[in-house]
């Protein structure tokens, strides 16, 4: 696998987004291919729309790791984008999971492939991803690159369970992937 550049990560983070479908997403022996992103900058719906020692990562760093809990139980794994004062962060959604599937069957207590990662909190608790990452450089035990496969048709659709900015199709997916959190994003792009 080819480690993507650092340098992917100052840019848009609707790029970003859209650049990391299909790319490999690896957690030590853990693997998967990522099929389902969302875009996150300093819109009604973003960490980023104040600044908090939370959101700091977001705002003042790119290239590393961002990782909240929603509703206080489920881990959301981001990839900070954009220069620093330019708020941008990347959720990792969903994965399609490649190698370590029993590690992962058994951290999420199902054997069902298409329920390991398909969604942000499944594939952290499939990963073993929690808060003590959060802020550090992507690369260190995660990382993101390219294995060279050739990727299908990415679509594009508004963002899942976002009340603020809902006309923003910043949710991009891998066409016709089981391995997506909603399959059925009702708008392509």
């Amino acid at each position: 696998m080819q480690p993507l550049p650092h340098s992917l990560f100052l840019n848009n983070t609707l790029v970003v987004a859209r650049e990391l479908i299909g790319k490999r997403l690896e957690v030590g022996p853990l693997s998967g291919r990522i099929v389902e992103t969302e875009a996150y900058r300093s819109d009604g719906a973003s960490h980023a729309r104040r600044y908090t020692p939370r959101s700091a990562p977001m705002i003042d760093t790119y290239g590393h790791l961002y990782i909240y809990l929603i509703y206080g139980v489920h881990h959301c794994l981001n990839i900070t984008t954009e220069p620093p004062e330019h708020p941008g962060a990347v959720l990792i959604r969903a994965l399609e999971p490649l190698e370590g599937i029993e590690v992962m069957a058994e951290r999420r207590g199902t054997s069902n492939p298409y329920q390991l990662c398909s969604g942000p909190g499944k594939l952290c608790q499939a990963l073993a991803i929690t808060l003590e990452e959060s802020g550090r450089p992507l690369g260190e035990r995660i990382r993101i690159g390219d294995d060279g496969l050739s990727q299908r048709e990415i679509i594009s659709a508004p963002r899942v369970g976002v009340r603020q900015a809902t006309a923003l199709k910043w949710r991009f997916l891998l066409s016709g992937s089981p391995y997506v959190s909603h399959p059925n994003p009702g708008i392509g792009g």
